[in-house]
């Protein structure tokens, strides 16, 4: 894989983290959506790059994507990582989690980074329909926390061939912390009402589930405040320390056994160092720790003529996978 160099003029990385927004301002093509039934009746609502029935589509690998907390197709990343997949001939699918794609889920439960169920039932489905195809999944953010916990959990039967994490909070008690501090408290506050506006959509179902009022979640100011008050015992833990403890893929990344790729940027703004693993990682794990790049930005080329370095890195690294099928 090519080194990552940050564009001349945008090395900042806040710069990094929100240019791809400013760059791109709408998705770069419309998905085919499909709605997959859970068995718990909820649903999950997958974005495709191309009608996943036709018999050109069943001959072609799959790229599959986990996106971040509060992502959607409409992401810059999301829809610019699965058109650079889909131009290189591949088949690509993005799993939304629960009440991220635009319409409220059904249950008293959403998501978090280390709800494994959803994945694991959505790669079921995959692997069904597709037994013999290569299979590639790249998590971003929280989608790449979980993705973690996901290969570790099922480390003998991943239902995948390779994966990338990309700025994932390993540690996500230091992650939250890190992102009340200084220009961060920017994203603090785009994520947080993002967050409590689809819990007050689903109040009275949050409400029959914890007994919250209303005041309580609009009352919220941090991120800890929301996982401690709402993620934690809506998901099964006691508090949001548990949880954090629970749920941080960096205690995780020895029990994985397929080909992973990890990619993180030292000035990510929404981190500290406690996401950068201090121990000897497996031989099946392949690091890249870039100075720069933000939290998922990794802009290259110029401020002038900006590239989206994963959109081109990601698919060259993974042509050899496609090539030895």
């Amino acid at each position: 894989m090519t080194h990552f160099v940050a564009a001349t003029g945008l090395k900042n990385p806040h710069l990094q983290t929100l240019m791809p927004r400013i760059i791109r301002k709408k998705a770069l093509f419309e998905p085919i959506w499909q709605r997959l039934d859970t068995p718990d009746g909820d649903f999950l609502d997958l974005a495709w790059s191309e009608d996943w029935k036709t018999d050109e589509a069943k001959k072609k690998p799959l790229f599959i994507l986990f996106h971040g907390l509060e992502g959607c197709f409409y992401s810059p990343y999301a829809n610019g990582l699965m058109d650079a997949f889909a131009k290189d001939g591949w088949l690509a699918v993005m799993m939304h989690f629960r009440g991220c794609s635009g319409t409220p889920n059904k249950l008293a439960r959403a998501y978090h980074s280390g709800e494994v169920e959803d994945a694991r039932y959505f790669l079921e489905h995959i692997h069904q329909r597709f037994p013999q195809q290569k299979k590639v999944s790249v998590g971003i953010s929280l989608g790449g926390n979980m993705l973690v916990n996901y290969l570790a959990q099922y480390s003998e039967e991943p239902l995948i061939d390779a994966a990338t994490i990309v700025s994932a909070p390993l540690d996500l008690g230091a992650c939250s912390s890190r992102i009340e501090q200084g220009f961060s408290k920017l994203y603090k506050n785009y994520l947080l009402s993002s967050l409590k506006s689809s819990a007050l959509q689903k109040h009275h179902l949050i409400k029959g589930e914890l007994g919250l009022s209303y005041q309580s979640i609009k009352r919220v100011t941090k991120l800890y405040e929301f996982d401690d008050l709402i993620t934690a015992p809506l998901h099964g833990f006691k508090d949001a320390e548990d949880y954090y403890q629970r749920c941080s893929g960096i205690h995780r990344l020895k029990e994985i056994k397929l080909p992973t790729q990890i990619i993180h940027a030292k000035d990510d703004p929404f981190m500290t160092d406690e996401v950068i693993p201090k121990f000897v990682l497996p031989d099946n794990i392949d690091y890249r720790l870039f100075e720069q790049g933000g939290h998922v930005g990794f802009v290259t080329g110029s401020a002038l003529k900006p590239r989206f370095w994963l959109e081109h890195a990601l698919p060259a690294y993974y042509e050899s996978l496609v090539a030895s099928a």
